[in-house]
């Protein structure tokens, strides 16, 4: 167990938070939300004792084993792969090491012998004899293939590193566990392998991730950092949005009579409590909300920004974009090639590739920016298409204005400042903020900008590529909200689970030799044996 005791953290005359009291409990996944900035991160690091609180304090169950997902990247570069993982476990690795030191010495002593005897029985009741084997079995899950165990770690990218510190923080199966968006890099078959591991932990975990469905698949309790506390509340993240906005609902409405507002909260937790079944953390969840207490759902302060893209200057035609044996060719390697499908209006399609140079490709090429490629595509001639792109420095780069004269040169009507500003309002840019330079804003702010822009341009088929990136989970839901509300044509792509499985009713997977192309669900598609064999010959051939 841990217990946090009226902990507060200032820096400065800035309050994170202050006079915070939570008991994590064994067996129990917990969500930890939050705005940007609001101290998520910096939570973990009290926990972990990388930083120290201003006041209060953090005590732990004795003898129990906390592990860490690694943030430094470089920390371990010196290291093998598999030794790597191996010092996850701490205790366990000291003992490996003095007892290999022992064996390696040639004036082996009689006093080295009763030490190296008591080392092999700490070493045995810690399964020491399976660790190797248990590190790469791990290391494996994560994507790692064996070729890559005895590596050094320098010698793997980015992504492969990052798959190497979660099997470290996994590794010999701690009593708690502090994962800092653990999905970060991972693919669809990595992250759900994760998934299936942490629904199953029987220790503690504490995660903070931008990734809905993993917290919703993952976590039974959701800690809210808000207005400088933190909230335990029953139930995955969904659980937590739903509710809190139908208890802002019920404040807004000051003639529902309190009867009706308890019936109407008992009902939701009755339909939650059945939806339980569904995941994969059932039974723990299901009780959990058995046991809710109607005063735990509260509304919750945080603002989400208004991103609303359905003021369409005009209707789509019915030939909305027609693509025909679509190649592209990037420093020798065959990006995509033989892409051949129509758009059909109201489609919303995810566009996916196993290469995300392939899809920004796809897209620079549709948006006029790339040039250099084999085949065609033709637009209808009723079609104004808005997009945002994977990287969007181009828009921010070297531009000394504030964010009304940003956004003004997006804007071809209207001009007039107060005009401006309620569009930079509804991103969350209110009062001074909007005299900020553009070339200060955080990536986060950025995204917002451009949502604004595409809003300005009133558009009637949206481009997205990865529009979640730097996004925190407020931003994320308005996004999905609006995404599913617009009433036109989108292709996007999105490593963001949730949003792909509820805003698209098409999938196209673009490959270097050819298409998938179908209509359906994004759950569907993945679990989907045919999809599956389909891939397969795609990618094997020559």
């Amino acid at each position: 167990m841990i217990t946090v005791s009226n902990l507060s953290l200032r820096y400065g005359k800035r309050t994170l938070f202050e006079d915070v009291n939570l008991k994590f409990t064994q067996g129990n996944c917990y969500g930890i939300i939050g705005a940007n900035g609001a101290g998520k991160s910096t939570f973990m690091k009290i926990l972990s004792g990388d930083v120290d609180p201003s006041s209060g304090t953090v005590a732990f169950t004795p003898g129990e084993r906390m592990a860490v997902l690694k943030q430094n990247h470089y920390e371990f570069d010196e290291f093998p792969v598999i030794e790597t993982v191996l010092m996850g476990h701490k205790e366990l690795f000291n003992v490996m090491k003095e007892k290999d030191a022992l064996y390696a010495k040639e004036d082996f002593t009689d006093k080295d012998g009763e030490r190296a005897g008591e080392l092999e029985n700490i070493f045995a009741e810690m399964d020491g004899w399976n660790a190797e084997n248990n590190a790469a079995t791990l290391l494996s899950n994560l994507g790692i293939k064996e070729d890559s165990h005895y590596k050094l770690l320098k010698e793997l990218d980015g992504n492969q590193k990052v798959r190497v510190l979660l099997a470290q923080a996994l590794f010999g199966k701690p009593d708690i566990l502090l994962l800092d968006e653990p999905t970060n890099d991972l693919d669809i078959n990595t992250i759900s392998w994760l998934e299936d591991f942490l629904a199953s932990y029987e220790g503690i975990i504490l995660v903070v991730s931008h990734d809905r469905h993993f917290l919703d698949t993952v976590c039974t309790h959701v800690v809210d950092i808000d207005f400088g506390k933190m909230t335990i509340f029953t139930g995955n993240y969904t659980f937590w949005y739903e509710s809190s906005q139908l208890a802002l609902r019920q404040r807004s409405d000051q003639n529902k009579k309190m009867e009706d507002k308890v019936k109407e909260l008992q009902e939701f937790i009755r339909r939650f409590s059945a939806n339980a079944s569904k995941s994969k953390q059932a039974t723990s969840r299901k009780k959990a909300l058995d046991k809710i207490n109607l005063d735990e759902i509260k509304p919750s302060n945080r603002k989400y920004p208004g991103i609303i893209f359905n003021n369409m200057a005009r209707e789509a035609g019915d030939q909305i974009l027609q693509v025909e044996n679509l190649r592209k060719v990037s420093n020798g390697e065959v990006l995509f090639s033989d892409i051949n499908f129509w758009v059909n209006k109201g489609d919303k399609i995810a566009i996916l590739s196993q290469n995300s140079l392939a899809t920004a490709a796809f897209y620079d090429i549709l948006t006029g920016r790339d040039t250099e490629f084999d085949g065609g595509f033709k637009w209808g001639v009723t079609i104004n298409a808005a997009d945002i792109p994977n990287d969007n420095t181009e828009y921010f780069e070297g531009k000394d204005l504030n964010l009304i004269d940003w956004l003004r040169e997006y804007s071809e009507g209207e001009k007039d400042e107060q005009f401006i500003r309620g569009f930079l309002g509804r991103m969350l840019f209110s009062g001074e903020e909007v005299l900020k330079k553009c070339t200060v804003l955080s990536g986060g702010e950025k995204m917002r900008c451009m949502f604004s822009k595409m809003m300005l341009q009133q558009a009637n088929v949206l481009l997205f590529d990865e529009p979640t990136n730097h996004l925190d989970l407020e931003s994320i839901t308005a996004l999905n909200n609006g995404m599913k509300d617009f009433r036109g044509t989108i292709l996007f792509t999105s490593r963001d689970h949730e949003l792909t499985e509820t805003v698209a009713n098409r999938i196209i997977e673009i490959t270097p030799n050819g298409i998938i192309d179908k209509l359906m669900s994004y759950d569907e598609y993945i679990t989907s044996e045919a999809v599956k064999k389909q891939r397969e010959e795609l990618y094997s051939l020559a």
